[in-house]
């Protein structure tokens, strides 16, 4: 399993909300949508909470892989990609309900393990 670099693990403390996040359907149609509700969850997971997804969630379940872009408070951009795991109980979906608003259901959560990290067009894993 990879890791963030350190230095994008440092540009994910200093992110602009919202980040971005895509799945696609199992044809290929992309679907992306803007996330508030999100925090790494140790260095090689990214949790987003399920509050209201409908083709996001269906996605999911058809074994969709994910990414995940955000922007620096200083305009620099990183993009996350790895496979997709859900929980609605254990370790991930408690961290989740620490953090989610409490006005908002936290139906799962949805873990991206980090398999590739880009900035721009550069590969930095």
């Amino acid at each position: 399993m990879s890791v963030l670099p350190e230095d994008v693990s440092k540009a994910w403390d200093n992110r602009k909300d919202p980040a971005i996040f895509s799945t696609v359907d199992k044809n290929g149609v992309p679907n992306t949508i803007y996330v508030t509700c999100v925090s790494k969850f140790g260095e090689d997971t990214i949790v987003v909470a399920d509050n209201y997804f409908d083709k996001t969630r269906n996605n999911i379940l058809a074994g969709s892989k994910g990414s995940i872009l955000f922007m620096t408070n200083e305009d620099k951009a990183f993009q996350v990609k790895g496979s997709i795991e859900c929980y609605k109980e254990g370790d991930v979906f408690e961290n989740m309900k620490k953090w989610n608003p409490e006005q908002h259901p936290g139906h799962a959560a949805v873990a991206l393990k980090i398999e590739e990290v880009y900035s721009g067009a550069e590969k930095l894993l």
